[in-house]
């Protein structure tokens, strides 16, 4: 499907530079832009790509205006980024959806599937299951008895829901994920050995989240794990029993939550990182990526680093002293050769 540039500025609200007539049918990446394609710039170390791209369309910010001429025609909007998200939001709900019932896949005679469902094949679908409207439940796809899933919902290949777990509107599971798993609950006992202590609470996750491939969340010990309304987890995140992650918040690939810590609202972490058990993480806590929280974060909108993390500002000026560790260590070991000579003397 054709859109003119013209087309393209009336949806996303933005004004046209350069021939408004000219038509795109993909998307390409500035530095990798071909003729027919629309891209867009909002980083400024790719404006140098500007100049020579392919692309027969670039989205870009209100206050960008080049140093040379540009060959593209240009779409100026007040966020590039977000624009763009906007149109690929939009190109994705016009593409034709699965509907149906493959076989085979099994449907307990006591659950109940909304209108407009897909379930592919070898998915399976146990007791008093409760499914809303047009959710697309993909082939290998678990979902345990006494679960709730709400309308428009996407369960991606061979996602796994344990019984007795919630899923609210609007949400994505990507590949794999699992959700209600046994929380890491074990006693030790006489004989040094560790006995199970059964999970008997669940997971509900509230509307529009999204999470990632192979992430896990377990259920609770007892109550809820508690994924509030707007989060989003990345790929391979571990969420542990009882953890609490607050509305909007966010944390990427291979960071963990470990037992019953309370994540705030509107909370963003970065990758590979780490929050020990039983703490709390105010709202609007930053934590930059390969960081351990090893304590309680009292203040809102702190933003830590480091493992153990503590203030930013701190840290980066304690890194400056980290680099020249050789150096002093060198500095300090002559003086103390000269001490121990003017001693001598």
């Amino acid at each position: 499907m054709n859109f003119s540039a013209k087309q393209i500025a009336e949806l996303v609200e933005g004004e046209v530079v350069g021939n408004p007539d000219v038509e795109i049918s993909n998307v390409s990446k500035i530095e990798e832009g071909k003729p027919g394609t629309i891209s867009f710039l909002s980083n400024t170390k790719y404006t140098k790509y500007i100049y020579d791209t392919e692309a027969s369309v670039v989205i870009v910010n209100n206050d960008f205006i080049p140093d040379e001429p540009v060959k593209c025609t240009l779409i100026k909007v007040e966020d590039a980024y977000s624009s763009v998200a906007k149109l690929m939001r939009m190109y994705t709900e016009m593409m034709p959806k699965k509907t149906g019932i493959e076989q085979p896949s099994f449907i307990s005679e006591s659950a109940t599937v909304g209108d407009f469902a897909y379930v592919g094949a070898f998915a399976y679908i146990g007791d008093n299951v409760t499914i809303g409207d047009n959710v697309s439940i993909y082939p290998n796809t678990y979902i345990g008895d006494n679960v709730t899933i709400g309308d428009n919902c996407t369960l991606y290949a061979g996602v796994k829901i344990y019984k007795d777990c919630k899923v609210g509107n609007n949400c994505i599971l990507h590949a794999g994920a699992v959700v209600g798993s046994d929380g890491f609950g074990f006693a030790p006992n006489q004989n040094n050995e560790f006995d199970k202590i059964p999970q008997l609470g669940n997971v509900v996750i509230e509307d529009n989240c999204e999470i990632g491939a192979n992430t896990t969340i377990d259920r609770a010990t007892m109550g809820s794990t508690l994924i509030q309304q707007g989060v989003k987890l990345d790929n391979l995140v571990q969420v542990a029993h009882n953890v609490v992650f607050g509305k909007n918040t966010v944390m990427a690939a291979l960071s963990g939550v470990a037992g019953s810590s309370k994540i705030g609202e509107n909370c963003m972490f970065g990758g590979h990182t780490a929050v020990a058990g039983h703490l709390t993480v105010a709202n609007r806590t930053n934590v930059a990526g390969i960081s351990g929280v090893s304590g309680n974060v009292k203040k809102e909108g702190t933003v830590i680093k480091g493992s153990a993390a503590f203030d930013l500002r701190s840290f980066n000026r304690s890194y400056v002293n980290f680099k020249r560790l050789p150096e002093m260590a060198e500095e300090l070991k002559s003086l103390k050769e000269e001490i121990k000579k003017l001693k001598g003397e």
